[in-house]
Parts: C-alpha cells; structure tokens; sequence
C-alpha cells in the first residue's frame, strides 16, 4: 500500500470535491464557516441585523475606568499661562526670554506637586519652541509646535529626563558628559532634565560642576528638586534658581471648582475649602483628593461637604473651634463631652490635636493682624478673632507649647482618645493661671494666684499647688453684678464665652433691662437655645437667678448694627476733615483706605549719668 492512488492522473492538489474541514467547525482564526452554493432556485435570505447596543451599554463601557485618566494629569498644564500661584516665575522667565538672556542652567525647587516636572518640561518645550511662525526661543507654547507633543510625552530624542533617584551614580552622569558634545538631532537644543537632583551622590555631583559651569552652546539643564538644602552650593551657585510657592488656598479652590465643572460634576465650595486645606498647597495632591472626592455622589448630583470630611477624616471646624472655646474658658466637663461627640462621629484624635494647633495659631494670628490673616472662612475667622482678644498672648503662647506636647503624646500613647481627654483637663486647669512674673508679684502683694477650673467647670479640681503657696487666707471674691446691658456683654467677654457674646451682639435687640432681667427682640437667624444658654451662664457668674424673654418688641438696635454705624460717623468725619481732602484732591485716583488709630508713643524716661561715681 501506498501513499498515492495510481488511479489519479494529476497531482493530489488538484482533486476535485475534496473538504479540506469540517463544514461544521468554525475556523481556528474566529472566521466563520464558507456558506454554501446557493442552490438552483435561490430564496432571498432575510437581512441579517446586527444587535442595537443600547445607550447605558455604551456609556457602561466609556466609564468602565479601561482609559480613565486620572485629573493630575488630564489637567497637567500645557502652557506657562495654566501654572496657578507661579507668577513670579513665568514674569522672570517672560522677560528672560524676551531679552534673550537665557541662562544655561535652571534649578527648580519647591514642595511636592506645585510644577516643578511640568515647568521643567514647559522649559524644554520654550527652548525648543519652533512653528510655522516662531523660530527662536518662546514662552509662547501653542499645541502645534513642532518638537511639543514628543517632549510633553517624554519621547524626544534631544530631550532627555532622567530620574536622580534611580541614577544616582558617577556612571550614569558620566553618560550625560559623553552625549552632551555632540549637537542636537532635530532641536535647536540639547536638554537634560534631572528629576530629584538631591539624590546625586557626592562624586555624580563632583563630575558634572566642570560641564555644567562651561556647557557646550547647544546644551541646556533644568534641575528639579524637593530638598534643594541637600544640594551642593557649587551646583547652586551654577543655575539660576527658582523657589515654587506653595498655592494658595483660594487660588487652588478656585482652580478645582474650575476642573469639576469641566468634569461635568457639583462640589459644594465648602468641600473645595477642605480638600484645598487638606492639599497644604499642592496642586497635585488637590487634583487628586477630588478625584477621589467626584465619586462620592451620582452623576448630577451635588457632593457635599459632610461627604468630603467624612472621606478626609476630618472633624466640623466649626465643632472643634467649639472645643477650643471650651477649653479656653476652663469649662472641662463641657469640653470632654464635646471632644467624645466628635470622637463618636468618627474623628481622629490626632487630627483634632491637630486643630486645636491650627486655632491656637489662627487666635494668636488674629489678635495681631486682624481676621483677614486667618484665611479661613468669615465666620470661623471671627470667631478666633474674638477668642484671640479676649486671651493674653502669652495664655495663647502656653498653649500653643502643651499643644505641642500634647501632640506627641497622642501620637505615642496605647489609647490616643485617652491622651486628648488628659490634655484637655491640663488645659482647662491651666487656661488662665498666671505667667511666673504674674504669679510671682500676686504672692508678693497677698492677692490670689487663681488658676484651676473648678469654679467653671464644675467638676472640682484645680488650685492644688495655689492654694499650698498662699500663706494667708484668701477672701472670696465678690461675684459681679452687671448694672447694664453693655456690662452684661462685657462680662460674657470676660468670661471668654466668645460663641455667646457673638451671639449676643448680632441677634438681641435689647427692649429692656433690669438687673436680674432682660428683655429683647430676637433678630432672624437667633440661635434657638440662646436665651436659655444666657439666662445659665448669668446665674454660674452672678450667683443669681436671670430672667431672659425673647417675645419683646420694638427693640433698639444690636450692638453689632451700633458699631457700624458708629465706624461709619468716624470714617464720614475723617472724609469731611479738609487735610484728608486736600490730600485726596492732590492724588487724583486715591481712596481713603482703613482707618487705624494710632497708640500714643511711650516715652522712656532717660536716666540722669551718676557724676559722682566718675569722681570716685
């Protein structure tokens, strides 16, 4: 037996109705079968439709996250007009540029994800800058640039980036001294962008001062880095330096709402506010916390501040300023129920330290220069302000110090929310003990040192250590006894219940007073529990009972309307006086700004020279 039938005359290729496959099987490669011969009275086979994907399919397979980009880069920015809080920056290069001193080497320094990558790339792009109408170096970017796509992709062969932290070897510098000799390729230069520079080792340092301080005309180096203190002075010494500022919280929340609309998505501006906080002015990290923040609501819907928080771990400013206030005026027992709500909702006890910190610095902040300093939201801002005039800096400065110490504490100890609760006792017990000078004059006269929390907080405790130095038995003092209004505010501001006097000042319109009661018509927006709040806080200070009524009518106006229109009557008199005017008609275009009065200088009384101890 053979292989070959002798019966057949031609080849084996050329047999006639031989199947070379199953008709049944699909082939290997997915194409389907051969469809057979039509037969000799062909019937018109139905239209074959293929199956409609419905719209939510495709929008499914849009968002399925296969291609998603994540905002940090999306939004990177093409431009030097797109870096936000860098002006300074692109004005000096503007004008380099221009003039056409450009330096042979640039060293860029800040904190992580303020563009320092990105200008670096921005630079290489400018250097480079070539169209169809600019031929020499520009900070005019457009998208059509000749060299812009391969070098904002990292892929151009006359731009070359090289991560410092994975190269920090003599080798690998030395490969940058071998290539930088010969001329650019396609580009006008030859660029080397050296991330992290501070990773270099001391001899990868040593090996490039020679070439970096007499580069080659056709080659150019951007340095970027986050630890520009660990970078020799004689690198430095080389480049031209520029310092990255770190955002501003109302520029980035500004640049996030932006993004968000683009996006398609509604974010509460008090959630930007957080992220914008929690990014401590980088840009990356807040493009990234709102990514991670978008997909907290539905498509359409609004994400809102709670939700924010809840992802930031972050407790209600509002309720640890609260805290603060608390602790500041002695009142323990209310300040460590107020600290387990906001442990019970999910705080962490070392973000609300953390807090704590941040009030202490915005009050000590505000007390000097006012609430515009605090950058934080008006309400808050006035809030501290308040709380910040009615405690001694120094009182401010001690707790800024326990604070600190507190932090660490938490930090280290087994329990943390058990760490805060000591903390806040040693606080409230040591709210308003004296300085040491204080303390020190107090036991020279026989007056009482004072100090401890017992009499506000209620809970006993305090006054140890006072009450062992007193040698002489100290007098109770006389508890106070407001004889008007005012008085009764005073007292509140005395007392540094800060919230209340706010409240006091902005929604009573008082109709009348008597001492042991008062009568008031409430302002829209009046805290419901306020004459409650009032009427017990007057009676733990006085000693008596107070009557509070909010159901007065025709009620004068609240102290907060008076101030203005006081303030108002004093900026009209300082407008009308003629020396301003005559000021302000000789400066055509200047306005009369804020109105500041001026304390009286301290003379110093100079002490007489003892002529008699010359003679001796």
């Amino acid at each position: 037996m053979t292989d070959h039938d002798p019966s057949l005359d031609g080849p084996p290729w050329e047999e006639d109705d031989v199947a070379e496959r199953d008709e049944n099987t699909d082939d290997m490669f997915g194409a389907p079968a051969a469809a057979p011969e039509p037969a000799a009275a062909p019937v018109a086979a139905a239209p074959v439709v293929a199956p409609k994907t419905a719209p939510s399919e495709i929008e499914a397979h849009a968002d399925d996250g296969s291609a998603y980009q994540v905002l940090a880069r999306k939004y990177r920015p093409r431009t030097f007009e797109d870096l936000i809080g860098q002006e300074a920056m692109v004005r000096t290069l503007t004008n380099a540029f221009a003039t056409g001193r450009i330096a042979h080497a640039f060293m860029l320094t800040g904190v992580r994800g303020v563009g320092k990558t990105t200008t670096a790339r921005l630079l290489a792009r400018a250097l480079n800058n070539e169209t169809d109408v600019i031929d020499r170096p520009s900070l005019t970017l457009s998208a059509h640039g000749r060299h812009d796509a391969a070098i904002m992709a990292g892929q151009h062969m006359d731009v070359m980036e090289m991560d410092a932290a994975s190269h920090t070897g003599v080798n690998d510098i030395r490969d940058i001294l071998e290539s930088v000799r010969y001329a650019p390729v396609e580009a006008r230069y030859k660029v080397y962008v050296l991330d992290e520079v501070h990773m270099l080792s001391t001899q990868a340092f040593n090996a490039l001062l020679k070439t970096l301080e007499e580069p080659p005309p056709h080659a150019k180096f951007i340095f970027a880095t986050t630890e520009i203190r660990k970078v020799p002075v004689t690198i430095l010494s080389r480049c031209q330096r520029f310092d990255l500022r770190r955002v501003e919280p109302e520029i980035l929340v500004e640049h996030l709402g932006r993004i968000a609309d683009r996006e398609g998505m509604k974010i509460e501006q008090d959630a930007l506010a957080l992220i914008s906080r929690a990014a401590e002015g980088s840009v990356r990290d807040g493009l990234s916390l709102l990514d991670q923040a978008l997909v907290q609501a539905e498509r359409g819907q609004m994400v809102k501040t709670e939700t924010v928080r809840d992802m930031l771990g972050l407790a209600d400013r509002s309720q640890t300023i609260a805290l603060f206030e608390s602790i500041m005026a002695g009142r323990t027992p209310e300040a460590l129920e107020n600290f387990r709500t906001l442990y019970g909702f999910g705080a962490d006890p070392v973000q609300v330290t953390n807090d704590l910190l941040e009030h202490c610095h915005a009050a000590s902040v505000a007390k000097m220069l006012g609430p515009n300093a605090t950058r934080l939201p008006n309400d808050q801002a006035q809030k501290l302000t308040a709380l910040g005039a009615a405690i001694p800096a120094a009182t401010l400065s001690r707790t800024w110090q326990m604070l600190l110490k507190a932090l660490d504490e938490v930090r280290r100890a087994p329990n943390p929310a058990d760490a805060v609760e000591m903390a806040i006792v040693r606080l409230a017990y040591a709210a308003d003990l004296p300085g040491p000078e204080e303390a020190l004059k107090r036991l020279q006269s026989g007056d009482p040192i004072g100090g401890g929390s017992a009499p506000r907080g209620g809970g006993g405790g305090g006054g140890g250590a006072s009450a062992q130095l007193a040698a002489r038995p100290v007098v109770q003092a006389a508890l106070p006894n407001p004889q008007s209004f005012e008085q009764v505010v005073a007292l509140i501001g005395e007392k540094r219940e800060i919230g209340l006097q706010m409240d006091v000042e902005r929604f009573v319109k008082p109709v009348s007073f008597k001492p042991g009661a008062i009568v008031y018509e409430s302002v829209e927006g009046a805290p419901i529990e306020l004459a409650r709040k009032l009427a017990g806080r007057l009676k733990e200070w006085t000693g008596r009972t107070w009557l509070i009524a909010a159901n007065g009518q025709g009620g004068g106006e609240t102290l907060i309307e008076q101030q203005k229109k006081a303030r108002a009557a004093e900026r009209a008199a300082v407008e009308a006086d003629p020396f301003v005017v005559a000021v302000l008609k000789a400066f055509p275009g200047a306005t009369l700004g804020e109105i500041k009065r001026i304390a009286p200088t301290v003379v110093t009384p100079e002490i007489p020279d003892d002529a008699g101890d010359d003679e001796d």
